[in-house]
C-alpha cells in the first residue's frame, strides 16, 4: 500500500471498468491523502449519566438498525435497461444538448449521475471524519455515544456509495469546490457546535431530503435498497442534531449566536451550488455560466432546489437560527416560506422504530 499526500484536491475523473477494481493487491494500490489540520479541543466527561432519554433512545437505535453493505444489499440485481433513447429531461430544450448524438446524450446523463452520486461519496466522507470528531469534542455523556454509532454509519454509507460508484456506475467525479470548502470549514473550526450545524443540520438535512428525491426516482433497484438503508440512518441523525441543539444554542450569547445564523446562511448557499455540476459542463466543452443559467432557470431545477429546503429551513428555525438578521437573506432566497413546515425535532417514533423492511414503496 502507498500513500500519495497531495496538497490539493486531485480533480482528475476515474473510470471503472466491468472488471471489479475493488479487488486490488496491496502494490497496486495508492490511497491519496490531502492532510487538514484542526485546533479540535477535546473534552472528557467524567459524569456518565443519562441526561436526555431522547438520545439515549436515538443511540439505541441506531445500535438495533445496523445493517451491512455487503450482506444486506443484493447487488447481484441487473442494471436496468437504458432503452433505445434518452428520456425526455429538461436539457432537452438546451442547444448544446439538442446537439449531441444519442449517444453522447446517454453519455452526458451517465456522466450528470456519476457527479451526482460523487458528491454524496464525498460529504459521507466528510459526515464520517466530523462524526468521529465529535465523539472527542461533544460535551455531553449522550453526545459522545450518539456520535460514536454515528460515526459508524457514516462508515456504511462511504462504504455503499463507493462500490455502488465502482461497480455498477463505474465513474467518479472529484468533489464540488464548493461542497470541499465547506468539509474544510466545519472540519477544522475549534468550536463544536458549529460542527452540529453544518454536519447534522445543514449537509446531512440537504442529503436527506436529495436522498428521498433519488430513491423515487431510480428504477436500479440495488440504488433503491442502498438508500432505503441510508435514509433510515440520517432520518436519525438529523433528529439528534435537532434535538441537542435546540436545548444548547439557547446558552449562547446574541453575538454567538448571530455567528452560527450566518454561518448556516452562508452553507445553504454553498449546498445550493452544489446541484450544480459545472465540471460536467465543461467536459462537454459547453459555456459553463450559460449551462448553469440554463439549468437555474428551469422549473424542474429550481423545484428540486427548493425541495431540498423544505427539510433544513424549518429545522433551522426551530434551534433559533432564523434570527431577524439573516431572516431577509433566506427570503432573498425564496424559502423562507418553509419556516412553518414540520421539523425533524418531534420525534416519530413509529417510523424509526420500524424493523428494516425492502418490501416498502417509495
Amino acid at each position: 500500500m502507498k500513500i500519495n499526500k497531495v496538497k490539493e484536491t486531485p480533480r482528475n475523473i476515474r473510470e471503472f471498468p466491468v472488471e471489479n477494481e475493488l479487488g486490488l493487491s496491496a502494490q497496486q494500490v495508492e490511497d491519496v491523502a490531502e492532510i487538514f489540520k484542526t485546533p479540535l479541543t477535546g473534552a472528557y466527561n467524567w459524569d456518565y449519566t443519562i441526561q436526555d432519554n431522547r438520545i439515549k433512545r436515538l443511540y439505541e437505535l441506531g445500535k438495533e438498525l445496523n445493517w451491512n453493505a455487503d450482506t444486506d444489499i443484493d447487488w447481484s440485481q441487473p442494471m436496468p435497461d437504458r432503452g433505445d433513447a434518452p428520456p425526455k429531461i429538461f436539457w432537452d430544450d438546451y442547444k448544446p444538448y439538442q446537439d449531441l448524438s444519442n449517444e453522447d446524450k446517454f453519455k452526458f446523463l451517465q456522466h450528470r449521475g456519476s457527479w451526482s452520486l460523487s458528491q454524496f461519496l464525498h460529504g459521507e466522507q466528510g459526515a464520517l471524519l466530523v462524526a468521529s470528531q465529535l465523539v472527542s469534542c461533544a460535551p455531553t455523556f449522550n453526545a459522545k455515544l450518539y456520535a460514536a454509532s454515528q460515526t459508524f454509519d457514516e462508515a456504511r454509507h462511504v462504504e455503499a456509495f463507493n462500490k455502488y460508484i465502482q461497480t455498477r456506475q463505474r465513474m467518479m467525479y472529484p468533489i464540488g469546490n464548493g461542497l470541499k470548502s465547506l468539509l474544510d470549514k466545519i472540519l477544522t473550526d475549534p468550536r463544536w457546535d458549529l460542527k452540529f450545524i453544518g454536519m447534522q443540520i445543514i449537509i446531512e438535512g440537504l442529503a436527506l431530503a436529495a436522498f428521498n428525491v433519488a430513491r423515487q426516482g431510480t428504477n436500479d433497484p440495488v440504488f433503491k435498497d442502498m438508500l432505503y438503508l441510508i435514509i433510515r440512518d440520517e432520518a436519525r441523525h438529523v433528529t439528534f442534531g435537532v434535538n441537542y441543539l435546540e436545548e444548547f444554542l439557547k446558552t449562547l450569547s446574541e453575538e454567538e449566536l448571530e455567528e452560527r445564523a450566518q454561518f448556516a446562511y452562508e452553507a445553504c448557499l454553498v449546498m445550493r451550488g452544489r446541484l450544480m455540476s459545472a465540471d460536467v459542463y465543461e467536459n462537454f466543452g459547453w459555456d459553463k455560466e450559460d449551462a448553469q443559467a440554463f439549468a437555474q432557470k428551469a422549473d424542474v431545477a429550481n423545484n428540486f432546489q427548493h425541495l431540498l429546503f423544505t427539510r433544513v429551513v424549518p429545522n433551522l428555525s426551530r434551534i433559533g437560527l432564523l434570527t431577524e438578521k439573516v431572516r431577509p437573506l433566506y427570503d432573498d432566497l425564496g424559502v423562507l416560506e418553509y419556516e412553518n413546515w414540520p421539523t425533524d425535532g418531534d420525534i416519530d417514533w413509529v417510523s424509526l422504530e420500524q424493523p428494516l423492511d425492502f418490501s416498502e414503496t417509495a
